[in-house]
């Protein structure tokens, strides 16, 4: 059994110019980014870099369409690496860009065992949630079968990982919370895994802590206290990252992706929407085991009782996001069925990691509770 896979490099510099002297990003680097990231941190360098700003290809979360164009404009470059820095539509684009010579967005899904790198990948996140610097997989809304498929390979890690704290300055609070929030789901479902380790759970369990005791400050302080402590999230969404990086997400993530993929809805807020739901339903399964020390830990931080460690928790991310029904997005009665075939027959690699095994009559409650 594996313990902890990670197979990027883990660098950290206060600065973007001090990654940028250190990594000698020049004519061989291609730059994957947004325009706003882009000028306020490196316009001013001079920088001999290609630059492909992932926004001129389409706005929101990924799609098949946006990263075929963005192949295609990638293919007039001779570049032998791949920078991306941004959130985690810049970093789900590059990962595919680092595997592909020309090869189509669909083909890659088609023979995912034939994947190989083709250029190195560097990644420097710019919100604290993806956790993906650290880990192989790609999430693509496949437009034509309307949800979200992750791409997995071992050949789509990142070389390097580079956190700079710099790149958060300029975070608007609604990316905070939403990408933070989803870190704090990457740690609580890859704890509750069935392949989580010692290893991982050392990571996702500090990960859990670091997020929760800096929402708790937030919440008395007001939104200003999160500036100051924005590399201890930087940090903990990293950790996340390694902890389900090996021991994977599971049902908050497959549930979520047709909400998203159908919707629109920001893959931070989906996961949220369904959190505490899936875990609910899991401890109507079952009681004892990771769970029972996922909810001692959680009651600690919490300072409350195991029986209202749910609740409380929903309270306190309140404070930091409203928390909407699924119809709130626009979600009909008549979808939830859609949604569960969705998760039934698209989400197994997610769904093998619950808790618990849930089935679709399982599903199907989760979401109408959630309605």
């Amino acid at each position: 059994m594996k313990e902890v896979i990670l197979k990027s490099q883990i660098s950290y510099y206060e600065t973007c110019s001090e990654f940028a002297e250190d990594f000698h990003l020049g004519s061989d680097d291609l730059v994957l980014t947004n325009e706003y990231i882009y000028n306020p941190y490196f316009g001013a360098m001079g920088l001999k870099v290609h630059t492909i700003f992932q926004e001129t290809y389409g706005t929101g979360e990924p799609t098949d369409v946006m990263v075929d164009a963005i192949l295609e404009a990638a293919a007039k470059t001779d570049c032998k690496r791949i920078v991306a820095i941004g959130g985690g539509t810049v970093i789900d684009i590059a990962k595919i860009l680092a595997v592909s010579a020309g090869e189509s967005l669909d083909s890659l899904y088609e023979e995912p065992e034939k994947i190989e790198k083709k250029r190195d990948l560097v990644i420097l996140p710019t919100t604290c949630g993806t956790g993906s610097e650290v880990t192989n997989i790609s999430i693509i809304n496949r437009t034509r079968l309307g949800t979200k498929v992750g791409l997995v390979s071992p050949h789509m890690y990142a070389d390097d990982a580079v956190l700079v704290p710099e790149l958060l300055k300029g975070l608007p609070f609604g990316v905070f919370a939403t990408s933070s929030i989803d870190a704090l789901v990457h740690a609580v479902e890859s704890s509750l895994s069935p392949k989580a380790t010692t290893y991982t759970k050392l990571f996702g369990y500090k990960a859990i802590e670091m997020i929760i005791r800096g929402y708790q400050k937030i919440a008395a302080e007001g939104k200003e206290a999160r500036i100051p402590i924005m590399k201890d999230f930087l940090i903990a969404s990293n950790y996340a990252g390694i902890a389900f990086g090996t021991a994977g997400c599971a049902a908050v993530h497959a549930t979520s992706y047709p909400l998203g993929g159908t919707y629109h809805v920001a893959h931070g807020e989906s996961n949220y929407a369904m959190f505490t739901g899936v875990l609910k339903n899991y401890m109507e399964i079952r009681q004892d085991g990771e769970i029972a020390m996922m909810n001692q830990c959680l009651a600690k931080l919490l300072g409350c009782g195991v029986k209202e460690v749910y609740d409380k928790l929903d309270e306190l991310l309140g404070m930091i996001l409203p928390k909407k029904p699924l119809h709130e997005y626009g979600v009909k009665p008549e979808d939830l069925e859609v949604f569960t075939k969705s998760v039934m027959e698209r989400q197994g690699r997610l769904m093998a990691n619950n808790f618990v095994p849930l089935d679709a009559q399982r599903v199907l409650k989760i979401y109408k509770e959630l309605f």
